[in-house]
């Protein structure tokens, strides 16, 4: 036994354990960074993965595979923008190989879902809704026969009707999406998931949650 227990303790059949993954580096983050303003362009819409991001994917495969993981995880919920479905089936799949590591290819359809948990899509995990075409998606029917893996069913509308072109979602709107998105986690039978989302919404969805914790954990939790 630790001499000084942690100042937050769960009991862990009143706990779900979540890993939380950012998707792998996108071509947008690469023009990003060069220019903030490239996200602006419609050559990013919902951007896939860079050469850097395919190596990123390969080597967090190995990780979760090396060390057992995925054995334990009963589900992976990923947002429904390509580069985070890349990422999740890429990582979390059993079967196939490594696509797109030149960075252009979005097809998946050769990976199997054989001996691998679930994966569903979620709106509500999704990047800052809004303004930047890399955070609009592609239709559901454009996307499941790309990533045949997974499971749309839980989004209700073929188009995207979140996104819109005028207006970016507020830090405020992301953590209140967040929370109602923990909320939907506790509903689910599952006790160890994977989350497959994006920088932003980790952010103010943890934010969010730290509010109520000691502030040692907050520090934690908070941590870029």
């Amino acid at each position: 036994m630790d001499a000084n227990p942690a100042p937050f303790l769960y009991p862990l059949e009143h706990s779900k354990i979540l890993h939380l993954v950012r998707h792998a580096q996108g071509t947008h983050n690469v023009a990003g960074e060069k220019d903030h303003n490239a996200l602006l362009s419609p050559e990013y819409f919902d951007a896939h993965l860079s050469p850097l991001g395919w190596q990123q994917v390969g080597n967090l495969r190995k990780q979760v595979h090396a060390s057992g993981q995925l054995r334990r995880i009963d589900l992976v919920v990923t947002s429904p923008l390509c580069r985070a479905m890349q990422t999740a089936t890429q990582v979390f799949c059993c079967e196939g190989q490594i696509n797109g590591s030149k960075g252009a290819n979005i097809d998946n359809s050769g990976i199997s879902s054989l001996k691998c948990p679930p994966i569903v899509a979620a709106e509500l995990c999704r990047e800052r809704l809004g303004v930047h075409p890399c955070d609009k998606r592609r239709t559901i029917s454009e996307n499941r026969p790309r990533f045949p893996t997974i499971d749309f069913s839980l989004i209700e509308s073929d188009e995207d009707i979140l996104w819109k072109t005028d207006a970016r979602e507020t830090d405020e709107e992301i953590a209140a999406r967040g929370l109602e998105f923990m909320s939907w986690l506790w509903t689910r039978p599952e006790k160890e998931i994977a989350i497959v989302t994006h920088h932003r919404f980790l952010q103010h969805t943890l934010n969010a949650l730290a509010n109520d914790c000691h502030p040692s954990v907050k520090n934690k939790m908070c941590k870029k």
